[in-house]
């Protein structure tokens, strides 16, 4: 980064007279592995007793640094507060979701006005009174946080059991609701981390609970009526890096039970009116092999990497399921992500060069797809909800980065879309105001990197204009080209809004994720940091105009990018930052380590895994030398990013950085990883953190 005097002018003064940061104090830390020795002088921010936080000096640092946050802030707040109005603006304030049949009920969510949470309502289809299953208002009534996790009705549609999590711990609380009295049962369930799977009979449902390092090990019944303590365990994981899953087949007839890590999975099937029989193992767990399956008349459909990264769609025989016999072969453009049974047909979902596709397969001619076809170059499009086995007219989410939400029904006899519903935006929308691109910019390495785009009309490609770029690049997750209402408060300022679909998501194939991980991970920062470099040179911004974010994984590539290449970021937004990435790699106690190996590596067995991790990890790599400004976050009850990675990172900056440039570290001292709950409160830190990139962009709020 540039010294104060030769900033541009835009920037120039605004950080003059900031109050002085806390400092954290350093002391003595420091461990060998491999033969390297590794001083932490800020290891003391993890509380020795964590999970339980209650450390005086790490509490006092964090309020120190809230309170510093407050101060920084304050002069900005009406400009928060605006932001945060037009983002409410856009807002439907008694939203609803389109209902959908389910048997012989119709089900919908609705917000009222003014209300932070759903509440869940449903009505006969026959006709009769509507009713409410659940008030999530009431339920997060005095709670500083409050998130709805597994929600199930049972079969019968008599019984409720749904999840919920008060603190951002995500250790839910099961409880059971009896919808034809409005009472509750007697039994809870506390510290569950899974779906929820009713039986058939609907006597009971599967669930599974974390263990001590915060880890799904296993797949339990609860029968109704019966005592917590007394519910059978149905399977136990051996292996520690494995998280076990339950679900439901899309007949009804099965239940699964699924065990993996990243890149290696396992599936067995229950009755699902017999969940303590023995269960079926449809295939052992083979080493980089992943699967999954649905089933049809007795016929299992496995949708699998076997051969090749772009997936294929196999069947087998439920009385041999491991003999599988392919259906549909891989196809180098067409990356198969899905593949759901209904009655009458099929349907694989997959990206073709990129761009969603959902291909309805008949089990007469299953090689022949008929696909749905959408109006735009660019989007995102997926399967809604479609809760029934026995379905003519299927249920359709669609967006682009100028299209608001829109949901449609399929009819797939003749073809045709039918809108239900487009996302009312109540302050207003044009989008005959806005533009959107595609681009490829090539990396360091001549790898083509797609690029969506959207910008206001009349932007002017001199290299004067504002820019946000925005990547995830990790765990095989596609950003998709989708649409945000948010958003406009930066188009409407003059900004463009870029996603780069950078190697570690699977935009272009699992092929573009294997290529952004273990020890070709430095793919991420490289083509995230030569897509600014290609917008640049093509007049899209410059040099200190971009403003960047990134979340969990994503924040490990804010750090990545700012210790690389700081002077091209004019502000960056890192959310719970993934940034001490070899000390949570090297401890195994932590909830997410051992399952993080397949995606990172292992630097306690494997010394060149050490020596990668410790190459890029942003903590180890902080040096002595100018960095944009930082906004940085992180939850005290975080289980994924633990709040000490963002806390010991923004001790490290302020020790390290030679710059003058803000440095803010907000921690949500009541809630985990997603930030504050309830739909306003979460609009107004996205406020906070727009309102930060115009003030150190110089862009007038």
């Amino acid at each position: 980064m540039h010294d104060g005097s030769a900033l541009p002018p835009y920037m120039r003064g605004m950080n003059d007279a900031l109050p002085t940061p806390p400092v954290a104090d350093t002391r003595p830390h420091r461990f060998t592995t491999h033969g390297v020795t590794i001083d932490d002088p800020w290891a003391w921010l993890k509380d020795p007793n964590y999970p339980e936080i209650g450390d005086k000096d790490v509490l006092a640092y964090l309020e120190a640094e809230n309170a510093y946050f407050e101060t920084v802030m304050a002069p900005h707040q009406p400009l928060v507060d605006r932001i945060y109005e037009e983002m409410k603006g856009r807002i439907k304030e008694d939203e609803s979701s389109v209902p959908q049949k389910d048997g012989d009920w119709v089900y919908w969510t609705a917000f009222e006005t003014g209300g932070q949470y759903r509440k869940w309502w449903r009505k006969p289809v026959a006709g009769g009174d509507v009713e409410l299953l659940l008030d999530e208002p009431a339920l997060a009534e005095g709670k500083e946080y409050f998130r709805l996790g597994a929600f199930a009705v049972s079969n019968n549609a008599r019984y409720l059991a749904y999840a919920i999590d008060d603190s951002g711990a995500e250790r839910f609380e099961v409880r059971i609701k009896d919808l034809t009295t409005g009472e509750h049962l007697p039994e809870v369930i506390p510290g569950m981390l899974s779906d929820i799977v009713w039986t058939s009979d609907d006597a009971g449902f599967l669930y599974g609970v974390a263990n001590e390092q915060w880890r799904t090990d296993n797949a339990r019944f609860h029968r109704l009526g019966t005592p917590v303590a007394d519910d059978v365990e149905l399977y136990k994981e051996a292996d520690e890096g494995y998280r076990v899953a339950v679900a439901e087949l899309s007949s009804r007839e099965w239940i699964v039970i699924g065990t993996g890590d990243h890149v290696t999975s396992e599936v067995r099937l229950l009755p699902a009116d017999n969940p303590l029989a023995e269960p079926i193992l449809v295939a052992a767990r083979k080493e980089g092999r992943e699967y999954d399956v649905d089933e049809h008349d007795g016929t299992l459909f496995i949708h699998t990497n076997d051969v090749d990264p772009q997936f294929r769609l196999c069947t087998a025989s439920l009385d041999t399921p491991d003999e599988w016999h392919e259906l549909i072969a891989p196809s180098p453009h067409f990356y198969m992500t899905g593949v759901e049974c209904f009655r009458d047909f099929f349907i694989v979902e997959g990206r073709e060069d990129g761009l969603d596709q959902i291909a309805i397969h008949r089990y007469d001619a299953p090689t022949v797809p008929q696909r749905i076809s959408f109006p735009e170059a660019s989007y995102a499009a997926g399967m809604g909800d479609n809760p029934e086995y026995a379905m003519d007219v299927l249920r359709v989410g669609y967006e682009s980065m100028v299209t608001p939400g829109t949901v449609y029904d399929y009819d797939v006899a003749s073809g045709a879309l039918t809108t239900l519903k487009v996302q009312e935006i109540p302050s207003g929308y044009d989008a005959d105001k806005y533009r959107t691109e595609r681009i490829k910019i090539a990396a360091r390495d001549g790898t083509q990197v797609p690029v969506s785009i959207v910008y206001p009309a009349g932007f002017k490609k001199d290299g004067s204009q504002p820019l946000f770029l925005y990547a995830y690049g990790a765990y095989g997750y596609a950003i998709p080209p989708g649409f945000s209402t948010g958003r406009l408060s930066l188009l409407d300022r003059g900004f463009a809004y870029a996603i780069a679909h950078i190697r570690g998501g699977d935009d272009l194939g699992q092929q573009w994720y294997l290529d952004g991980k273990l020890d070709k991970r430095e793919n991420t920062f490289n083509d995230f940091v030569d897509v600014a470099r290609g917008l640049i040179a093509d007049g899209w911004t410059s040099a200190g105009r971009i403003a960047t974010a990134g979340r969990s994984a994503g924040g490990e590539l804010m750090g990545a990018i700012v210790n690389s290449d700081p002077e091209l970021w004019g502000a960056v937004i890192a959310d719970v930052p993934f940034v001490d990435v070899l000390n949570t790699m090297l401890d195994a106690e932590l909830p997410l380590t051992p399952g993080e190996w397949p995606e990172w590596g292992n630097p306690i067995e494997d010394e060149k895994a050490f020596a990668l991790i410790r190459s890029y990890s942003p903590y180890d790599n902080v040096t002595a030398q100018n960095y944009p400004p930082l906004f940085i976050s992180g939850g005290l009850n975080d289980p994924r990013v633990t709040y000490w990675e963002p806390a010991k990172w923004a001790a490290k900056l302020r020790a390290a950085k030679t710059d003058g440039n803000v440095l803010l570290l907000k921690t949500n001292m009541g809630a985990g990883h997603g930030g504050k709950s309830g739909r306003f409160e979460s609009l107004r830190e996205a406020a906070e953190e727009h309102a930060f990139v115009l003030w150190q962009l110089g862009v007038a709020g």
